[in-house]
């Protein structure tokens, strides 16, 4: 029996008995079994800190709980920053040109492709990408269909009316099929099952993450068109990619209602056994034309 208590006992700090110090740290200085000092916050941490970090976690509580008890139906304030913590980046720092690059590596590391154009070639892009895929029957959201784009209650009008440019693609002979719209079918799971892939715009990009976001727009359509076919193409404008996560938040504010797709790269799990398996819960194949706005 030792003052800090007897082997496999806790000492007052919380360490391990076994040549522990009595602020439950062990003999070499490392951290105890305990793992936690007595001030209760990380082993290894100051003092202050600790004393700090309780102190805001309590704080944030009684803020919550004095917002609720006022007005049950608004969300509480934000909480104040934390004093010396780690100031969470909510805008990106890099020029248009850095932003672009690190999409396109940040795909290209997904197994996703990119293929970069301007707004003059993006119709000769889509069907030249479509073309060396053997794609011949592709469905399409209402926005972006052949009648082109900013139709009545079809949401986003981001893209040009001449993206799918029914003469470009009928030289690659490459045929749209709608899906709902007005005059259009909603097509079933089956149905687009068969269909050799779809084309899509996007809302917004992240270029740190390598992240599309898809919110049910006019020029994106419903769900299930981006993840039932094998293949997407999805459309990318130089204007819609930002650098982090709280910037695409801050755009997709307006579609917080809506069902929301993120896409990080062709669909890809693994096994318990880490085989990589792509296809199961999406489109196998992923393409972007990003166009690089004049």
């Amino acid at each position: 029996m030792t003052d800090g208590g007897s082997a496999g006992g806790r000492v007052a700090g919380g360490g391990a008995a076994d040549g522990g110090a009595a602020d439950g740290s062990a003999a070499d200085g490392s951290a105890g079994a305990g793992g936690a000092t007595a001030g209760g916050g990380p082993a290894g941490a100051p003092d202050g800190a600790r004393a700090t970090s309780r102190a805001e976690v309590l704080a944030r509580i009684r803020q919550a709980n004095a917002a609720a008890a006022r007005d049950p139906g608004s969300p509480p304030p934000p909480p104040p920053p934390m004093a010396g913590g780690p100031g969470y980046r909510t805008a990106g720092q890099r020029d248009r040109a850095e932003l672009l690059d690190l999409l396109t590596d940040r795909l290209t590391d997904y197994k996703a492709t990119v293929r970069r154009t301007t707004s003059a070639g993006l119709a000769t892009e889509i069907a030249a990408a479509l073309g060396e895929r053997g794609a011949r029957r592709v469905v399409v959201p209402p926005g972006l269909g052949s009648a082109g784009l900013g139709s009545a209650g079809l949401g986003s009008a981001s893209l040009d009316p001449a993206v799918l440019d029914p003469a470009v693609l009928a030289r690659a002979e490459v045929e749209t099929v709608t899906d709902g719209g007005p005059g259009g079918v909603t097509l079933s799971p089956a149905e687009l099952d068969e269909l050799d892939g779809t084309v899509t715009g996007a809302a917004v990009a992240i270029a740190e993450t390598g992240t599309i976001v898809l919110d049910g727009s006019g020029d994106q359509g419903r769900r299930a068109i981006s993840l039932v076919p094998d293949y997407h193409l999805c459309i990318v404008r130089a204007s819609q990619v930002v650098e982090l996560v709280p910037e695409a938040v801050a755009r997709l504010a307006d579609a917080a209602t809506r069902p929301l797709t993120w896409i990080s790269g062709p669909s890809a799990t693994s096994d318990i056994e880490l085989e990589r398996v792509e296809g199961v819960h999406g489109p196998r194949t992923l393409v972007v034309v990003l166009v690089e706005d004049a």
